[in-house]
This record gives structure tokens, sequence and C-alpha cells, in this order.
């Protein structure tokens, strides 16, 4: 088997051309099988993390932000944005049949003016009912988060340790979130006592929309979890017809959008990794089967030296396996360096969150593209090495081929 080895590998070494075209098409195999799949988990990993995000089943909004402004924009794209009610809901929400947990959030755009460090959306939360923002700041901080404390999104270009001023009001980061491919990531959270001095702050400032509010008597978000029991239809439905100021509105249903463009971008990513794969594949037939032709008369000469047919067809199988074992990591390589530094631009471009898997989810898709592309590239390899079995050495050599 060494001799079948060395053999082969000299073979690659002398036919070098032959060699790289072979090559580059088994990596065009892995870099498509590789890069879709990729592409697909990291959409797949970002809507998870967002339906995480919310962590509700109902929302509770005033009923202006749903005419003023595009909901989704604020809650789902971290579009700066902000509206207030009437914080009396949050108790009336706790009296609803079917309710589990009820947890305010209060939304304030900071602006683009010396008051500010950055234009950004903050979110207020209260630590002891939210159950949708403190598990992501639990799994990045750890700790408790004091007054005038902030958490910032991974995709600001602020760090624990820093000072930033919003409204003339400086406050302390002390932790930065892990990557979520969502809106956390380029957004800034506190504590309820932090956002009302900086809603006051606001106001105070005269750069607040809603003029003179006071933070005590206001929310901007009610985020409610209903018991397993009931039916959220039902609770939001008994919601909306008790209450003509506010608007309940199911999670789910400001993600249904983003679900509709993961399915259409999934589906346009399936069909153009099958398709490369196909042409890709076809290609390669056709190169093998043209390449073995032209080697007709060398394995003639290779039967009349006393080498077996059987031998032969190892040689051709190593050569194949060599190949696209290489071309296999040629191509995987690539496909990391097309989608992983350029992340963000894809999620941008693409409108919906994009997030790459951990490093074990990785390798084991790098380790099933390059399966499945040796596997390809094997079956090409076999088939030729088939019809080399077949040949008649003294026929060929006759015929002067």
């Amino acid at each position: 088997m060494n001799s079948i080895n060395y053999v082969a590998t000299k073979n690659i070494i002398r036919r070098t051309g032959r060699s790289i075209i072979l090559m580059i098409l088994s990596a065009i195999l892995s870099v498509s099988i590789f890069s879709g799949s990729l592409i697909i988990k990291a959409l797949q990993n970002g809507f998870e993390s967002l339906e995480r995000r919310l962590g509700a089943d109902i929302m509770i909004v005033p009923y202006e932000a749903t005419t003023k402004s595009k909901l989704e924009d604020i809650v789902l794209q971290g579009n700066t944005g902000y509206f207030y009610m009437d914080s009396k809901y949050v108790d009336e929400m706790k009296e609803v049949e079917g309710v589990d947990k009820v947890s305010p959030q209060y939304y304030l755009a900071s602006v683009k003016a010396g008051c500010c460090s950055i234009p950004v959306q903050i979110i207020g939360f209260d630590p002891n009912t939210d159950f949708s923002v403190t598990p992501w700041i639990k799994k990045s901080n750890g700790g408790e988060i004091g007054y005038m404390d902030v958490v910032v999104g991974n995709d600001l270009n602020a760090f624990v340790g820093d000072t930033m001023s919003f409204f003339g009001v400086e406050v302390n980061v002390v932790a930065k979130l892990d990557k979520t491919g969502t809106d956390m990531d380029t957004e800034v959270f506190t504590t309820t006592d932090t956002i009302k001095t900086l809603i006051d702050a606001s106001v105070s400032k005269e750069l607040n929309e809603y003029g003179n509010i006071n933070s005590g008597n206001v929310v901007s978000c009610i985020m409610i979890d209903v018991k397993d029991n009931y039916n959220v239809d039902e609770v939001v439905n008994d919601i909306n017809i008790h209450n003509k100021k506010i608007e309940a509105i199911r999670a789910t249903n400001l993600i249904s959008g983003v679900s509709d463009s993961l399915t259409a971008i999934s589906k346009i990513c399936s069909i153009i990794t099958v398709v490369i794969w196909i042409i890709a594949l076809g290609i390669m037939i056709i190169a093998y089967t043209m390449l073995t032709a032209e080697r007709k008369k060398e394995f003639a000469i290779l039967l009349i030296s006393g080498a077996s047919q059987k031998m032969i067809s190892k040689i051709v199988l190593t050569e194949g396996f060599i190949i696209s074992f290489l071309g296999s990591l040629i191509g995987i390589f690539t496909g990391c360096l097309l989608i992983i530094p350029f992340s963000g631009y894809i999620e941008t471009s693409l409108q919906v969150p994009f997030l790459i898997p951990d490093i074990q989810t990785i390798i084991l898709i790098a380790v099933i593209s390059m399966l499945l592309s040796c596997l390809s590239c094997g079956i090409t390899a076999a088939v030729n090495a088939l019809r080399i079995s077949r040949i008649d050495a003294g026929c060929i050599l006759r015929e002067g081929e």
C-alpha cells in the first residue's frame, strides 16, 4: 500500500496542471457545501437568538406606537425610538386572567449632541421582575448592575471601565454583552433607577419628544409571560378588548416577517448550494473521464510491466482521495474567509439576525462538508477506476494510443 501511495503522490506532483484543476473543482464542491451550510446555520442561530431576546409571549405598548412608527424597527432592529404610557398598566396586567409574569421596560434614544457620547437606543429593565434581558446580561456580566451602571452591546465601541455620557449624565460601563446577532449588539442596557434618571435628564434639557413627562409615572413596554395552560391569542384579545389606549401584541407576530425572510433566504442558499455542487460535480466527472482517457497508454504500459488492474485502480482511487482531500481543505478555508470576517456585513445586507455558530459547530460543518466533497470525488474516481479495470493493454498499445 505504501508503494501505491508513493506512485499516486508522484503522479499528482508530475501532472501539476491536471492536479490543480481537479483540486480547484474539489474546492468548489466543498466551499459550496460548507458556505451554504454555515450561512443557513448562522441564520437559524440569529433567529433563535432573536426569539430568546424577546423572551415574552406578549408585549404591551401604547396604541400610538403601532401607528406612528414601525414597531419592529425599534424592538427588533435596534433603531432609535421611544414611546411611553401610564405605569398603571403594569399593575393592571397582573390582574389579567392567564398572565403569569409581568415586567416593564423603558426606552430612550440618545441624540447627536454634546450631551451624549453616541446616538444609541437605551433600554431600561426592572431586574426584580425581568425575564427577557437579564439572562443575556448575567451570561456576560454575572454580577449586579448598580445605579448609574450600564451594559453595552457587543458592536458598540465601548468597553468595561469606560465612562459614557447621556444628556449630561455620566454612566459607567460594567459589562459588554456577548455577540447575539440581534439588536442587542447595538444597544445600551441599564436598570430602572438609572433609566428614569436619564429620562428626567432628557426632559430637563428639552431633548425629549414627550415634553414634561414624569419618569416615575410612565413605562414604554410591558413584557408578559402567559401561564402554560392558557392560550396566548385569547389573552391578547382579552387585553385589547378591555383597553383602548394600549395594544397587546403577540411577540411571535413581531418576528413573523423575520421568519419569512429567513425561510426565503435559506431556500435560496440551499438552491444555490445544490446548483453549484451539481455543476462542479458534472465538470469533475467530465474532467476525470477525459484525463483517464488520455492516460490509457500509461495504464497499458503498467499492465504490460506486471502491474495488476486492481493495483492500477487503487492508484487512481488514491490520487482521487488525495486531490479531493487537499481541495476540500482549500475550499473550507476559503469558505471561512468569505463568511466569518464579513458576518456583520452579511447581517446588514440581508437585514436579518446573523450569528456565526461556535467553533465546535463550525468544525462539525467543515468535517461533514469535507466528507461529502471527498465522497463525491471518490465516486467519480471509482467510476473511472472501474473503466480502467476493463481496458485491454495489448489492444491499446497496438492502436498507438
